[in-house]
This record gives structure tokens, C-alpha cells and sequence, in this order.
């Protein structure tokens, strides 16, 4: 895929809906409830449907298992970080489950993408299509399930145990419902219909639509200013903390240089808007995940990006 092309979806299907969402919060004939109804249908509708398609072609194979585990290692080195910090930095377990899960969820899939494209071409961007293999099972299997945890913890409705085992019993777990059907079908080596393959594409646009609309309806800039003070720490743990430790692990799995470097450049993303998505939909702050997207992702084009292709173009 071109460049130019990569570049217009990020615009299309990432900018766009969230401009557009933050401008009806300020139209009469909007309201919250339309766009709750609008996340409610991308979690419990769209995602199990693209889970399904996706899953049911899924190259079953163990070349490359390493890529995978670095996946699941880029959302655990700085979610841990940010888990044994979080009890001294908030009292209230909204803002808790929020900054662990802003942490944990970075930009891997789409900015990490083109940045590896961009780099190392069709290598870069296969290696990072292997990393982010576990990312959808991360995100709707632990991800939304710790959320509902810090959401059960703030209302005090359950004791600590039962609400950790409620978390993987809600309706957010529909796509891993998906993701367990497309394997079957996958195992049962049943052909997936060429119609149904054709859905994807439309399906994957719409489902950014349906989820980035109501986040940018959510945002608040006058809240969000207050937040960014106790979300700085996240820079070096975003920025520092999991990229060098990222990359020498891979420095001693990886001999190919080029696969190193892809997961040095996939260590280095910004918090993704994923991380929103979890965090409005489960009712944690959401100043703080709109602050925590807003502020690593303009460190990461400002700053991060520069010196990641100065260092890595100097070698």
C-alpha cells in the first residue's frame, strides 16, 4: 500500500471522525445517549463480526512466534510500570484503571505501521503485522476486562474477587467470542466466502467510525488541561522505559537487524486510541486517556519520531 494512502486513512479514519465528533458535542441535536448507542453497536456488533472474518483466514504457522510475544510484551513491560506507580498517584480507581490502561495500549497497529513501512518497506510492515497478531486479544481479553475491574472496584457493588471475575463475564468480551469462532472455522479448514471477505474492508472503516465519533464527542479540553501534570510520567515510561527494554530482549531473540529495529520502532508508540475506547466505554476518567493520547502522541511527532529515524537512519 502507498504511503500517500496510509496517510489518508490516518486522516480519514482516525482525524477526521475525531474532529467531527468533538464539533456535534457542540451542535443542539446531539446528545450522548446517540453516541453511547453508536460505541455499544461497535463493541457488541462490528468487532465480534470483523473478529470472526479476520480470525477465519488467520495463517495458523509457528514461524515467527517471536513477533507475537513482543505484542503481548509491549503492552505488559509498560502496563507493570504503570501499575506499580498508580497506587501512589490516584486514590479514586477510575483514575487508577484509566492511567494503567492508557499505559498499556499504544499506537502499534496503525502509526507503528507506517513508521516501520516507511523505514523498511513491505519487511517492516510484515514484521509489524506479526506484532500486532495477539493485539486485538490483548486489548478486548485483558485490556477491557481490567477496566470493568477498576469500574467495579470505584462502585463498590462487588467484593475485590467477584469483581475480577466478572470482568471476562460482560458483553465487551463479544469480540473474543468472535475471535474464537473465526479460529474454529479456521481449524475446521472451512472456506471463507469471497463475499464475506469483501465485508472487511467496508467493515474496518466503519468500525473506526462508529468508535472515534463518540470519543471525539468526549472531548473536553478545559477538563483535559487539568490531567496533564499527573500523566507526565508516562513520557519516559512510554518513550524510555519500554523501548530500551524492548529492545534488548529482542537484541537477544532477534539475529536479523531489521526485525530488531521493527520492535524498537513499534516500542516507541504513543498511547493508542484504543485506550480511549476502553476507557469511555467502561466509565473511568476519561480527561485522563483524552490527555494521555492527546499529550504522548504530540511528544512522539514532535520529538520521539525525529530522533528515531535519526538514530536508526545513522546506523
Amino acid at each position: 500500500m502507498d504511503v500517500k494512502i496510509k496517510l489518508a486513512y490516518i486522516i480519514v479514519d482516525l482525524i477526521l471522525p475525531l474532529v467531527i465528533g468533538y464539533f456535534c458535542r457542540y451542535q443542539p441535536r446531539c446528545n450522548e445517549g446517540f453516541f453511547q448507542k453508536m460505541m455499544d453497536s461497535n463493541i457488541c456488533l462490528i468487532y465480534p463480526i470483523l473478529s470472526v472474518l479476520t480470525f477465519w483466514v488467520l495463517s495458523l504457522h509457528y514461524e515467527l512466534i517471536w513477533f507475537p510475544i513482543f505484542g503481548i510484551l509491549l503492552s505488559l513491560i509498560p502496563g507493570a510500570v504503570a501499575y506499580l506507580r498508580v497506587k501512589k498517584k490516584y486514590t479514586n480507581e477510575l483514575d487508577k484503571g484509566a492511567y494503567v490502561i492508557c499505559a498499556m495500549l499504544s499506537n502499534v497497529g496503525t502509526l507503528g505501521g507506517l513508521c516501520a513501512f516507511i523505514i523498511y518497506g513491505e519487511v517492516g510492515f510484515a514484521y509489524t503485522q506479526l506484532v500486532v497478531l495477539l493485539q486485538t486479544a490483548i486489548t478486548f481479553m485483558f485490556c477491557f476486562p481490567l477496566a470493568h475491574y477498576y469500574y467495579q472496584k470505584s462502585i463498590q457493588q462487588c467484593q475485590e474477587r467477584q469483581s475480577f471475575s466478572a470482568m471476562f463475564l460482560n458483553r465487551t468480551q463479544l469480540p473474543v467470542v468472535g475471535m474464537a469462532i473465526g479460529l474454529l472455522l479456521r481449524v475446521a479448514d472451512i472456506p471463507r466466502p469471497e463475499l464475506a471477505g469483501a465485508l472487511v474492508d467496508p467493515l474496518v472503516h466503519l468500525g473506526a467510525w462508529t468508535a472515534l465519533l463518540p470519543i471525539g464527542y468526549s472531548i473536553d479540553f478545559t477538563q483535559m488541561r487539568h490531567c496533564y501534570m499527573g500523566i507526565l510520567d508516562l513520557i519516559p515510561v512510554k518513550f524510555i522505559v519500554t523501548p530500551v527494554l524492548s529492545y534488548l530482549l529482542a537484541v537477544m531473540v532477534f539475529t536479523d537487524e531489521i526485525a530488531r529495529n521493527t520492535i524498537l520502532i513499534l516500542a516507541c508508540m504513543p498511547t493508542a486510541i484504543n485506550a480511549v475506547i476502553a476507557v469511555k466505554f467502561h466509565n473511568l476518567n476519561l480527561n485522563i486517556a483524552m490527555a494521555a493520547f492527546v499529550l504522548t502522541t504530540v511528544v512522539f511527532l514532535i520529538a520521539e519520531l525525529p530522533l528515531l529515524f535519526l538514530w536508526l537512519n545513522m546506523r
